[in-house]
Formats: structure tokens, sequence, C-alpha cells
């Protein structure tokens, strides 16, 4: 017989591990197409963030979640076209572009808090959604079928976006793009079009990922709300080597990490606070270098700027 306590527990971690990831794998996934295509963003983070505020500004003043979810998805295209005339039109050095988006998420962000909110208050999210018959499974149900929406879509979105990417001729441009840009525009495939399509798509992803933090798991806005979670997806991408289900399994590896420190620390355990905290981060440390041996594989094209002609 497994302790009650012990097993109260771990399901609490695995519980709360599948809510803590669903942030990262939208943003995560999001982030995938776009490096498949050839184009690294690094204001995953700064789209994530001016997200968040939109979405809880939103529902703040309307108590409507759905409302709060729609600007923040509004928000994340209109930041991932910036980011695509960036990398695209302009031919930007993706790096500096990209951290020029964040810097200016992180700050626009908290103006915009300060000046309209000025103190965290909680808002109305999106409640959890017990699936019939499921949810009442013992140590099964309160694991996977007692979340909100956001975290059920989340996990359809892998199996989506693997069937776009491997199955559908705009997956195959895509992955075309990535690869050798210079041949795919000989065969008629506009290198540019397919950029900003999957650079928005990203955005919007990024933008579902803010608001999830704000409007479905923490339910607040507060200033630096993503706390790194925008660059640590981008490394999970490469951690899961540009495969949708890879890169879930990564979302999923640190998120439990996070909600075993975090279980760790409300239930006392004699382990030094500071250590705790930082076990997701030693997480992502390794996964960088286990991703170190994937750069093999990475689309041929990525962070290079393409120049008809060329």
């Amino acid at each position: 017989m497994i302790d009650p306590f012990l097993l109260s527990m771990l399901i609490t971690i695995l519980a709360s591990g599948i809510r803590f990831a669903t942030s990262y794998i939208f943003a995560a996934i999001g982030e995938t197409f776009g490096q498949i295509s050839g184009v690294l963003n690094l204001g995953v983070e700064g789209i994530m963030l001016v997200a968040a505020y939109a979405a809880y500004f939103v529902v703040l003043q309307t108590n409507e979640p759905g409302l709060g979810l729609l600007a923040a998805i509004l928000v994340g295209i209109v930041m991932g076209l910036a980011t695509a005339f960036l990398s695209v039109t302009l031919k930007a050095e993706q790096g500096i572009s990209g951290i020029g988006v964040y810097l200016f998420g992180l700050g626009l962000s908290d103006l915009l808090f300060r000046v309209t909110v000025k103190s965290v208050q909680t808002v109305k999210g999106f409640p959890n959604i017990h699936i019939p018959a499921l949810s009442d499974l013992p140590i099964l149900g309160p694991i996977f079928f007692q979340h909100n929406l956001l975290v059920y879509a989340a996990f359809a979105l892998v199996p989506l976006a693997w069937f776009v990417l491997n199955k559908t001729t705009f997956g195959l441009q895509v992955r075309a793009v990535g690869q050798n840009p210079e041949a795919a525009d000989t065969l008629g495939i506009s290198v540019a079009r397919v950029r900003y399509t999957t650079l928005t798509l990203g955005g919007a992803l990024s933008g579902i990922a803010g608001a999830s933090l704000s409007i479905a798991l923490l339910n607040i806005f507060q200033q630096n709300l993503t706390s790194g979670q925008g660059f640590i997806a981008v490394a999970l991408v490469y951690f899961g080597a540009w495969q949708p289900f890879r890169v879930m399994l990564g979302c999923l590896l640190f998120s439990m990490v996070n909600a075993l420190q975090l279980t760790m620390q409300v239930n006392r355990i004699p382990i030094p606070a500071d250590i705790a905290l930082m076990m997701p981060y030693i997480l992502t440390i390794v996964a960088l270098i286990f991703a170190a041996r994937q750069l093999v594989i990475q689309p041929a094209a990525l962070t290079k700027p393409f120049e008809r002609g060329e």
C-alpha cells in the first residue's frame, strides 16, 4: 500500500505539472513553426508578457475570460507581424531583434500595468472543466481530467501541429523554406510569405501562452510575470529537435520539475529553498547541453536571412 500522503503528493505534482506545461507548450509549438521556417524568435518572452497583460486587463474590465483570450491572440498576432517585419523584411540579425522585442514587451507590459492597474488584483479566470465520468476516476481523474480549457487545448495542439508540419502542403513549404529557401523560391514558394505566416502563428500562440498564465493559471498580472518562460520555450524547441511530440515531452519534463520543487516547498521538505528554485533552471542548462548534440539536424537556413538571387 502506498502511503496516502505520498500518493496525494504524487497526484498534486503530476496534475500541477500538466497545468504548468500549458504556457510552455503554446509558446514552444509556436516557436517550432518559426524555427522550422528558418527564423529564430527570441522575442517570445516579450510577446507573452504584453499578451498576458492584455488578457488580464480585458478580463479585469469585462469579467469575460473569452474576451481576454481574444485580446491576447490579437496582441500576439501584431507582435508576431512586427517580428516578421524586422527579421524577414528588414533582415535584421535575428538574435538582436528578438532581444529588442523582448525588452520592448517587458517595458511596455510593466508600464501599462503601473499606469492602468497599479496593484495586483485577482481576476476571473477560465474555470476547470471536469470531463464527465473520466474526472471521477481514482488517481487518473484529478491528474488528467480536471483542468481548464487552455490545458486541454495545449495538448490537443501538439498532434495538430505534427499533422500540419508533416502531412499538409503548407507544412512541406515551411520545411522547404527552412532547409533550402533558394530551392523553394525557384519552385514558386514565397519565402517571405511562409515566414511571415509562421511568425504570425507563433506570435498568436505566444499570446495564448501569456494568457494561460494571467487568466487561467495564476489569474493575476505582475511585473515580469513570465519569469523567463519564453526563453525556456525557445530552449525546449532545440531540446525537442523541432518535433512537436518531443517538444511536448520537454515541456512536461520541465514543468514536472517545477511542480516538484513547489510541492517540496509547500510541504516544507527539508531542502534549501534556493536549491529548490534552481532545479528547473538547472534542468534547462542540461537540456541545452543535450540540444547541442541536435544541431546537426536543425533547419539548415535557421537564423539566415533570405535574399533572392544570392
